[in-house]
């Protein structure tokens, strides 16, 4: 098993000691936090995209590339690249360029976003056309990537007449893609079809929720017959400190913020949210039965491995910077998870 971060740039204050965040801090942290991942073995970093509400990243491959300068082997992946909203070409350009950059260490795992209803009034697009818009997107994505000249028509972008993909990308013989979804089954059939990886959102709900939509990749990822092997990652809210009080006692309070934070954003972007966004915050829970991993690396391996039975991820990506934690307690974090909870996590298989 794999560990990965996931960085999604959300600005909140620290309800601890009450210390106001700012975006440059937040891009700084990140980037540094990415360079003890890179010491210490973790397998990537996720960028998260949002449009227009309160996350601060909303253009992964810039933050990406930085993250590329300062690292030699941490992957380098969106959390996600909104492959219905934005151009297609312009998205395999981006990412090819991180890419070369890196010297062949991005990953693009894209979705659809349907969660924020707004960015698609935002972009001047229908809410009802996203399957569609995604499945061409992701297809042509997977065409241009080999970045060899290209005809191809579709209905929601002019045609691609004979242009080819540049930068052509260090891994242009294979397709370092991933499709974040679980919500709906044509996505995760979408990703088997395709050849593609699957990223569960799995930090939305009880990781049974997502069972089914597992199985269903893994079965459409059989049936069309491909030679590699299907993977699947999962993404969760962590916090890892050298004692369970500790972890406890610093990430309630800051989880609890987070918490009142999206319940804010959610229901601004989307006038008919799901049933767990509107839940109320039980920390109980959330950190025994939820999405939440919280304790002494010992217990986090643990938690870890109770939660591969149930899902089989290959990868899992946790979010740490949540809440307003400082920028030294974050990277203290990533030092300590890689230093004591990676190493351990070879023998999950």
């Amino acid at each position: 098993m794999k560990l990965g971060l996931l960085s999604l740039g959300d600005i909140v204050d620290d309800p601890i000691t009450g210390r106001k965040f700012s975006a440059p801090e937040r891009y700084a942290m990140t980037i540094e936090a990415c360079e003890a991942a890179d010491r210490t073995g973790f397998h990537s970093i996720s960028i998260g995209e949002h449009h227009g509400i309160g996350y601060t990243f909303s253009a992964p491959p810039v933050l990406l590339a930085a993250i590329a300068a300062r690292t030699k082997r941490l992957r380098l992946t969106p959390g996600v690249a909104l492959a219905a909203n934005l151009d297609p070409l312009r998205i395999a350009e981006d990412y090819a360029t991180v890419d070369v950059i890196s010297n062949g260490r991005v990953e693009i795992a894209t979705g659809r976003g349907t969660f924020f209803t707004k960015t698609y009034e935002l972009m001047g697009q229908p809410l009802e056309e996203s399957a569609a818009r995604f499945a061409e997107a992701m297809e042509l994505l997977c065409k241009l990537w080999c970045g060899k000249p290209l005809h191809w028509e579709g209905s929601y972008r002019p045609p691609i007449t004979g242009e080819q993909l540049q930068p052509t990308p260090v891994q242009k013989d294979s397709l370092p893609f991933w499709i974040g979804g679980g919500s709906s089954p044509e996505t995760a059939q979408l990703a088997g079809r395709l050849g593609v990886k699957l990223m569960l959102p799995s930090a939305f709900g009880k990781p049974s929720n997502f069972v089914r939509v597992a199985d269903m990749y893994r079965e459409a990822f059989a049936a069309a017959g491909h030679k590699h092997k299907p993977e699947v990652g999962a993404c969760w809210h962590g916090w890892v400190a050298p004692t369970s009080a500790e972890a406890h006692k610093r990430f309630e309070p800051r989880y609890r913020a987070y918490h009142t934070f999206n319940q804010d954003m959610l229901h601004k972007v989307n006038p008919d949210p799901p049933a767990f966004a509107k839940a109320a915050f039980d920390y109980e829970l959330l950190t025994t039965e939820g999405p939440a991993i919280v304790g002494s690396p010992a217990q986090f391996v643990d938690r870890l491995a109770g939660l591969h039975a149930v899902l089989g991820a290959d990868l899992n990506i946790i979010k740490m910077d949540m809440g307003g934690v400082p920028r030294e307690e974050y990277v203290a974090m990533v030092e300590l998870a890689g230093a004591e909870v990676v190493p351990q996590l070879a023998n999950i298989a």
